[in-house]
């Protein structure tokens, strides 16, 4: 074989696999694909040196990887705003069309797989991320080079970061799991499953062999001039990504029931598992406008289909005790199979829940699993009682220190701080992953220090010593000194971090970060007006944080010594009129509205999503809705985008918008200016 056959052979088996793999179009024998491949083979073995970066031979490598490490995202990947009926779909729809008019709205499946992010420069595959926290998730690069449906080369030179769900097909998961049940192996609880732990083994050769499919949904960072989201996407499926069967531009909230009606008529003829319909404003330059929330685009949401629910028999309420001290009732059930998951617990939410909804020990109840929700029981079939069940009783003294319990109502707390379940539960949240990621210390290890009472409290474990932990059973000294470095690692942690392992309820990482960015390390300082000014803010995330901030300042003090945790570098604003001042925008501007925020946050100024008599500006540009008219029911002062303008223009330390958005020192030159 020739250099030049070589090259043709290589190219005909990508066409093979491309009509195989994307288009489920075969167009030659599996025995004709083996000769030509071999026959790759047999050359590169004989040129390593003229091996072409997308040959096929290439997709598997030949030893296992020791770890993944970790990589961010060139821009973040969000999670979606469920929706569950037609009314939800209504509202969200009404929000962006009282604003934007006649909007388009594309329209596709929802795939139940593992989220994956694949990132092109040059044309070539350069780097695949799972998801992650949505900022950094695992590089499974040479994984993601074995799933067949992944192009490694596209005709297209510039970066771009292409989305999509890696799935497996219903069929392939049972052939799956029957080849593990005759090698005696666990098997995989769903397709889900499936892919999201073929997608992270080690061996690349394992994943190579499970049949992954990947299906694009979208498009992250890029420099595309295409404005409309589904001529995007048909763009990324003309470069050989997976097109999925059914995709449509609605134009009402009317069409977008219609079409996930029909949707859900024939979500079982489907391959791989569905969960519901993903619903995004086609316009990007709209897209940009309605930006984000702490958490989700507002321009894209997931109608969900309706949930499985199964007929089981409650067999028992056991209670548990979280680390803030609530003691939950969780339902125990006859084992019962929804969706491929073996369900045996069910929440029981609280006792309040349990007396509203007369659920007895025995009764027969309907159980329901949507997605990666917690299994809930959501009916009792009184009806088939025989007299036999039993009432549930209130607890009142805590079922692991006996202490007594604080009845509230809905809420049933024990109050014991040394409470075992409390203190250990609270330190493993403290030490995982999403917290201070203290590598070494999971479940067992605290339990045993607890039990040996080298730890009362989390403050304790920076205090350990050697000698202390060559004392347990089981601890060596390599064990022992690779605990205390992960421990003394932690000191210095992010800003969030901190927050995040304080365990504060309804606090987690995303508002962690949001409290990191807004206030720094000192954010138990901040006053209940500040915190309610930030998006995504509740009052109910409110009181929380202050009652924690109430109960353990002298806690939060202490850690914060230990840790001495880093908070954001800021750069003081020079004077201007908008420094200090709280700000919301509403309405539509020239520009994204994410532009001028990030200009007002560079002034110094608290850009906030709701107005309030704290609220110092209104900047509103055209169909400027309900804020506006609070704001004028306020006597809060109204900018129109030009009186803005002509206030920033007339301040010299008033940055240029791209120049606001820039990270310090990039180099960053603005494309435009707000006052051109």
């Amino acid at each position: 074989m020739t250099h030049t056959e070589y090259q043709n052979a290589v190219e005909l088996l990508k066409k093979y696999s491309y009509h195989y793999y994307v288009l489920d179009d075969p167009i030659t024998t599996d025995e004709e694909y083996d000769i030509l491949y071999h026959k790759v083979v047999a050359y590169e073995h004989e040129n390593p040196s003229h091996i072409l970066a997308d040959s096929p031979t290439q997709r598997v490598g030949d030893q296992p990887q020791e770890k993944f490490d970790k990589a961010r995202h060139l821009s973040r990947m969000w999670s979606l705003e469920d929706l569950f009926n037609r009314d939800e779909l209504d509202t969200w729809v009404n929000r962006i069309t009282k604003v934007y008019g006649n909007v388009t709205f594309g329209c596709e499946p929802k795939f139940d797989g593992a989220s994956l992010n694949l990132i092109y420069e040059g044309g070539r595959l350069s780097q695949a991320i799972t998801r992650g926290d949505g900022v950094e998730g695992e590089d499974v690069t040479q994984n993601a080079k074995t799933i067949q449906s992944i192009p490694l080369s596209i005709d297209y030179a510039g970066r771009i970061e292409i989305r999509g769900e890696v799935v497996i097909f219903k069929d392939d998961f049972e052939q799956i799991n029957e080849e593990r049940l005759k090698n005696g192996e666990s098997l995989f609880a769903n397709p889900r499953n499936a892919a999201a732990g073929s997608l992270r083994q080690l061996d690349t050769r394992i994943t190579a062999s499970r049949r992954l499919v990947f299906m694009p949904y979208g498009i992250g960072e890029n420099s595309l001039d295409i404005p409309n989201l589904s001529e995007r996407m048909e763009w990324v499926y003309a470069l050989g990504f997976r097109r999925p069967a059914m995709r449509h531009v609605c134009r009402s909230a009317e069409e977008i029931e219609g079409f996930y009606q029909e949707m859900l008529g024939v979500r079982d003829t489907f391959e791989m598992l569905l969960d519901g319909m993903v619903i995004k404003v086609d316009s990007i330059s709209v897209q940009d406008e309605l930006g984000y929330t702490v958490k989700n685009p507002r321009w894209a949401a997931a109608y969900k289909f309706p949930a499985i629910e199964k007929l089981t028999v409650l067999r028992d309420v056991i209670l548990q005790v979280g680390r803030s001290g609530v003691v939950t009732p969780v339902a125990i059930v006859e084992p019962v199979d929804i969706e491929g998951v073996t369900v045996e617990r069910s929440t029981l939410h609280n006792f309040d829940e349990i007396q509203r909804k007369d659920i007895r020990i025995g009764d027969k109840v309907i159980i329901l699993r949507s997605g990666d929700v917690i299994p809930k029981i959501v009916k009792v079939i009184a009806s088939e009682r025989t007299g036999s069940e039993a009432v549930v009783p209130r607890p009142t003294h805590c079922p692991v220190c006996g202490s007594e319990l604080l009845d509230e109502g809905a809420l049933i707390k024990c109050q014991n701080l040394s409470c075992e379940a409390r203190v250990v539960n609270s330190i493993i949240y403290f030490a995982s992953k999403q917290c201070l990621n203290i590598d070494g210390l999971g479940d067992k290890i605290v339990e045993a220090l607890h039990k040996a009472g080298l730890v009362h409290d989390v403050s304790d474990l920076f205090s350990l010593t050697m000698e202390q932990l060559l004392s347990l059973e089981g601890f060596k000294e390599k064990k022992s000194r690779n605990l205390i470095d992960a421990i003394a690692a932690a000191r210095g942690c992010e800003c969030w971090r901190f927050i995040n392992a304080l365990g504060i309820e309804h606090i987690g990482e995303v508002a962690s970060k949001t409290l990191c960015g807004a206030f720094g390390t000192a954010f138990d300082t901040a006053s209940r007006e500040e915190i309610l000014a930030l998006e995504g803010f509740g009052g109910e995330m409110v009181e929380s944080i202050l009652e924690f901030v109430r109960v353990n300042g002298e806690k939060i003090e202490t850690l914060r010594s230990i840790l001495s945790p880093v908070a954001p570098v800021k750069i003081e604003a020079a004077e201007n009129p908008f420094k200090g001042k709280s700000v919301v925008i509403t309405g539509t501007m020239s520009v994204p509205r994410d532009v001028i925020k990030n200009l007002l946050e560079s002034l110094g100024a608290k850009v906030a999503s709701s107005v309030s008599k704290k609220t110092d500006y209104v900047v509103y540009g055209e169909d400027a809705g309900s804020k506006y008219d609070k704001a004028v029911e306020l006597g809060v002062a109204l900018l129109t985008e030009s009186a803005f303008r002509e206030m920033c223009e007339a301040d010299a330390s008033a940055p240029l918008a791209d120049e606001a958005t820039a990270p310090q020192g990039s180099g960053v030159k603005p494309k435009y200016s707000l006052f051109d």
